[in-house]
């Protein structure tokens, strides 16, 4: 298998400009959520008559100069930030496709490429929910934070070179097992984050001074609608990965499950979100109850993809990281 080091290098430089155009969306999107003021104040402009010829210019202004509603600061700030994430997903999509196409092999072969294919998929499953739900614009800031962590720990600290995979992933159930594995922690992700914030904002119940900025995010209701339904896609998917890598593990290693740290967490992962589900469709546990397992799920996933990956000596144990 030949590698081409110089178009390995072009997904360097597209990791990158995605990695900066992500922050710069981020800032937008914060911004914009400095900008907003509570619901009842703008509707309160909402019924402010506009003079003729006239307009407003201040954060929550909704006319333009020939009286007609107009976009305020805050909605143009997060409208650009949606741009620029738009961008940025082209980017990193074609950074995958670059480093896919040098190595001749699919673009998740070890930690690296591994994260930024997670962080893709979750900045994919968070544009389609914004297209399907605009109002959730202002989860924007929240969503890109994990993303870019992510994804700076994936160019500094998991950074591997174009190379052919290891011997033990040359495997047709690399295409299909880790692709499944990626698709669920993309999407997972995103339901982790709707899943905290839920949390947060029903602490302002209890203590609304500390958590003032949480008025500023959608309702609850939305919230635990978004990571429901997240999790509801994404469950399926990781079962199909889970019963995937056993079958592979018995044609790589001659038995389906030997409680490797990797099988069992991803295992655990499995058991906390199927308890999550069930939860959540029993009306006396849904609210921060069923919201709390997810939360502790989304924690299993970082712990499996960090800690089992990086620390923990296992059978998964050749990740790619850098010597």
């Amino acid at each position: 298998m030949v590698v081409d080091a110089q178009l390995g290098s072009y997904g360097d430089l597209l990791f990158g400009s995605a990695l900066a155009v992500y922050v710069l969306a981020m800032i937008l999107h914060a911004v914009e959520h400095a900008l907003l003021r509570n619901t009842a104040p703008v509707a309160e402009a909402a019924r402010v008559p506009v003079p003729v010829g006239g307009g407003t210019d201040d954060a929550t202004g909704t006319a333009t100069g020939d009286g007609r509603p107009g976009r305020s600061r805050a909605e143009r700030f997060g409208r650009t930030g949606v741009s620029l994430t738009v961008l940025g997903f082209a980017l990193h999509l074609a950074m995958l496709v670059v480093r896919g196409l040098a190595a001749e092999r699919v673009p998740w072969g070890n930690m690296y490429e591994f994260t930024a294919a997670i962080c893709l998929v979750a900045v994919g499953a968070w544009l389609v929910v914004l297209r399907r739900r605009p109002e959730l614009r202002r989860l924007g800031a929240f969503v890109l934070l994990p993303v870019i962590v992510l994804m700076f720990l994936a160019g500094t600290v998991l950074y591997t070179q174009t190379a052919p995979v290891v011997p033990a992933l040359r495997s047709y159930w690399l295409a299909i097992h880790v692709t499944a594995a990626v698709i669920a922690s993309g999407i997972l992700l995103l339901a982790g984050v709707a899943s905290v914030l839920y949390l947060f904002r029903a602490a302002h119940a209890a203590n609304p001074a500390r958590f003032a900025w949480t008025e500023r995010l959608p309702g609850a209701d939305a919230l635990d609608r978004t990571a429901y339904r997240a999790t509801a896609i994404a469950f399926p998917i990781w079962t199909f990965a889970v019963i995937t890598g056993a079958i592979w593990a018995e044609a790589a290693w001659g038995r389906y499950w030997g409680w490797d740290p990797k099988e069992t967490t991803a295992f655990i992962a499995w058991i906390v979100y199927a308890c999550y589900l069930h939860a959540r469709s029993t009306a006396g546990w849904r609210g921060w109850r069923a919201t709390t397992i997810n939360v502790v799920g989304f924690a299993v996933m970082v712990f499996n993809l960090f800690f089992v990956n990086i620390v923990v000596t296992g059978l998964h144990s050749y990740a790619g990281l850098p010597g």
